[in-house]
């Protein structure tokens, strides 16, 4: 453990599995005391396991961040117990089902838009207070290449990342200019996800990187200092 997080607390949506559960291992390495969250509990509790076996801290919120009013009770919670939140990955996301544009199913369509989009946009709002009351809050979204570059039959989930961004960026300009609180935005590029081996069934697994390299860069993003909003994809 490096300790360079010590006495920050960190926070991380979709933590059960993959690049969220990476990212709360890489954060407890660093000193953080993280908030895990997820739908499902027993991921969290594995999750949680590794990280006291490390040598670090963790408190495990299993929600449904569809459901707005969670958000605002994990919020409520989390404010009650700690004064400043210092580090937000919004990293939970679903992939739906890859379509033409013609045949996108509108419930579908509107169920991405609100764990992408929407859920997101109800933790900045709910934890806002806490990001402004630290002494260096950064919040740090992961996205996907095609919410900037269209491409074929990822048109739901390519339209919800780009949303995603957009609210997300415009939330770092503004805090730019009356905060301390600094955006990033990363695209893990190619990497051994569940999601990854939905959306490409015949691909070695092997042949991707592991999510504990994307989980490497986003912790040392909650260290490093920058002025504004920042955006980098993670090389394999």
């Amino acid at each position: 453990m490096d300790m360079q997080l010590k006495d920050r607390l960190a926070l991380v949506t979709g933590a059960s599995r993959g690049i969220g559960a990476a990212t709360a291992i890489a954060l407890a390495a660093k000193g953080a005391h993280v908030i895990l969250t997820a739908r499902t509990a027993a991921g969290l509790e594995q999750v949680e396991e590794a990280i006291f076996a490390a040598g670090g801290s963790a408190t495990i919120a299993p929600l449904d961040l569809a459901q707005s009013d969670s958000i605002a009770k994990l919020a409520t919670a989390v404010g009650e117990r700690w004064n400043a939140l210092d580090v937000m990955v919004l990293n939970a996301g679903t992939l739906g089902s890859l379509a033409a544009v013609p045949a996108i199913d509108p419930k579908e369509f509107a169920q991405v838009l609100t764990l992408n989009v929407s859920a997101p946009l109800a933790m900045i709002q709910a934890f806002d207070p806490m990001l402004r009351r630290s002494a260096g809050a950064r919040v740090i979204g992961v996205t996907s290449s095609v919410g900037r570059t269209p491409r074929a039959y990822w048109g739901a989930y390519g339209a919800s990342k780009a949303a995603f961004e957009t609210l997300l960026e415009s939330y770092g300009d503004e805090m730019a200019e009356i905060g301390r609180v600094r955006v990033a935005v990363i695209d893990p590029g190619a990497t051994r996800t569940a999601m990854r081996a939905r959306a490409y069934p015949g691909e070695d697994p092997a042949s991707v990187k592991p999510p504990e390299a994307v989980a490497a860069r986003i912790a040392q993003l909650a260290v490093d200092g920058f002025d504004a909003n920042h955006r980098e994809r993670v090389a394999a």
